[in-house]
C-alpha cells in the first residue's frame, strides 16, 4: 500500500473512532446535567461539542505513546508493514465495538476498546509473549475500582448535602450559605486535575505542595465570587426548589469541566493510532512515542463534536434517566465523584475510565435513596458490555488483521 492510500484510510478510521468517542463518551460529561434537567440535550450537545474541540486542540497531548497504556510490547513495532496493518485493524475493531454499544445505548470505555484492539494486533504480530499481562490485570481491576470508588464518593456527597441542606426547613438559605464550600471543593478538584491530568498541565511540572496551594487559593476565590453571583441571580422558590436551583448552576460548571478534560484526554484514543500512521507514511519507521501535530488534534476534536451532535443522545439518556432519577443535587454528586475518581486514579497510575466513574456515581446517588431507586437490569447490561469490551475488541482486531494480511 502506498503512503497516500494508508493516510486516507487512517484519516477515515481516525475520524470514525473520534466520532464514536463523541457519540458514546459525551454521556460521561453531560448525562447527569441532562438527566437532572439542568440543561437540555440540545444545549448539552452544543456545550460538549465546543469544549471537546477546545480540550482536544489546546490541552490534548502533542506526544502520544505508540501502543496505548503500554499493554503491548514495542518489540512488535520493528516491521513497518505489520505496524501499518495492525494500527488500521485496531482502529476499525475498536470503532466497531463502540458503535455497536452506542447503537444499544450502552456506555463503554473507548480507552479499553482501543486497548483490547491493540492486544489483538499484538497477539497476531508477536504472540502472547508481547502482551504485558500485569498491565492488562490493572485495566481489569479498574473495572471494579473506579465505579466502586466513585459510588462511595457520590453516596457520601449526597448524604452530606441532604444532612446539611435538603433536610432543613431553610434549605435555600443553607444552600446559599454553604455554596462557597461546594463550589470551592469542586474548583479545587478541577484545578488539580488540570495541573496533573492534562498534557498541558504536565508541561508546567508543578509539584504536589505547590499544586495544592494554587488550587486552594483559586477555589477559595471562585467559591466566594460564586456565592455573590448566586445571591444576585438565584431567588428562593416554593417547596425547597431554590436549593436545587443553586446546585443546578454549580452542576453546569462541573459538567463543562468533564467535557473539556475528556476532549484533552480521550482524543488520544483516536488520534494516537492516526499519528502512528501519519509518521509511518512520512518517515517509513516509528518509535515508541510519536509527536502529534496540532491539526490532527483539531481533526480529532471535530470528529468527537460530530459524534456528540449526531448520536450522543443515546447513551446520555441511559446514564441520565434509565439507571435512577436524577435531581440537580444528585447530578452534582455524580459529576463531583467522577471528576475526583479520575483525578485520584490518574495520580496513583491506575488506568480508569471516565465512563465507569460516571456510572458508579449514578449508582451511588441511587443507593443513597435506597436499593429500589436503581434499575438493576440496566446496570447489569452495562456491566456485561464492560466485561466484553477487551475480548470482543481483541477478537475483532485479530479477524480484521488476518483479513488485511491476506489482501496486502
Amino acid at each position: 500500500m502506498s503512503g497516500e492510500i494508508v493516510l486516507i484510510f487512517g484519516y477515515i478510521l481516525g475520524f470514525y473512532m473520534a466520532w464514536n468517542i463523541g457519540a458514546n463518551d459525551v454521556a460521561n460529561s453531560m448525562a447527569s446535567a441532562v438527566g437532572a434537567k439542568a440543561i437540555t440535550i440540545k444545549q448539552a450537545v452544543f456545550i460538549a461539542g465546543i469544549l471537546n474541540v477546545v480540550g482536544a486542540t489546546f490541552i490534548g497531548s502533542h506526544v502520544t505513546n505508540t501502543i496505548r497504556k503500554g499493554i503491548v510490547s514495542t518489540d512488535v513495532l520493528t516491521d513497518p508493514h505489520l505496524v501499518l496493518l495492525g494500527v488500521l485493524s485496531a482502529l476499525l475493531a475498536s470503532s466497531l465495538w463502540v458503535s455497536f454499544s452506542t447503537w444499544k445505548s450502552l456506555p463503554v470505555s473507548t480507552t479499553h476498546s482501543i486497548v483490547g484492539a491493540m492486544i489483538g494486533f499484538g497477539i497476531m504480530a508477536g504472540g502472547f509473549s508481547v502482551i504485558n499481562w500485569m498491565k492488562l490485570g490493572a485495566v481489569i481491576l479498574s473495572w471494579i475500582i473506579s465505579p466502586v470508588f466513585s459510588m462511595v464518593i457520590a453516596y457520601t456527597m449526597l448524604k452530606i448535602i441532604i444532612r446539611l441542606i435538603m433536610s432543613r426547613k431553610d434549605s435555600f438559605a443553607r444552600a446559599l450559605h454553604l455554596s462557597p464550600f461546594f463550589i470551592g471543593i469542586t474548583v479545587m478538584i478541577i484545578v488539580l486535575s488540570f495541573l496533573f491530568k492534562t498534557p498541558l498541565g504536565k508541561t508546567f511540572s508543578i509539584g504536589m505542595p505547590a499544586a495544592i496551594l494554587i488550587s486552594f487559593i483559586v477555589a477559595a476565590g471562585i467559591g466566594l465570587i460564586g456565592r455573590k453571583l448566586l445571591k444576585r441571580f438565584v431567588t428562593e422558590k416554593s417547596g425547597g426548589d431554590g436549593a436545587e436551583e443553586i446546585f443546578r448552576k454549580i452542576q453546569i460548571g462541573t459538567s463543562c469541566y468533564v467535557a473539556l478534560s475528556q476532549g484533552a484526554n480521550d482524543v488520544a484514543n483516536a488520534i494516537g493510532p492516526l499519528a502512528v500512521l501519519y509518521f509511518l507514511a512520512k518517515t517509513g519507521h516509528v518509535g515508541s512515542t510519536v509527536s502529534v501535530p496540532v491539526f490532527l488534534l483539531l481533526f480529532g476534536g471535530v470528529g468527537i463534536a460530530c459524534g456528540i451532535s449526531m448520536w450522543g443522545y443515546r447513551v446520555m439518556e441511559t446514564i441520565g434517566t434509565k439507571i435512577t432519577t436524577l435531581s440537580n443535587t444528585r447530578g452534582f454528586a455524580v459529576d463531583f465523584s467522577a471528576a475526583t475518581t479520575v483525578l485520584v486514579a490518574s495520580k496513583l497510575g491506575l488506568p480508569v475510565s471516565t465512563t465507569h466513574a460516571a456510572v458508579g456515581g449514578v449508582l451511588g446517588v441511587g443507593l443513597a435513596r435506597g436499593v429500589d431507586a436503581i434499575n438493576f437490569s440496566v446496570v447489569f447490561k452495562i456491566m456485561l458490555y464492560w466485561i466484553l469490551t477487551v475480548p470482543v475488541a481483541a477478537l475483532t482486531s485479530i479477524a480484521i488483521f488476518s483479513l488485511l494480511r491476506l489482501i496486502f
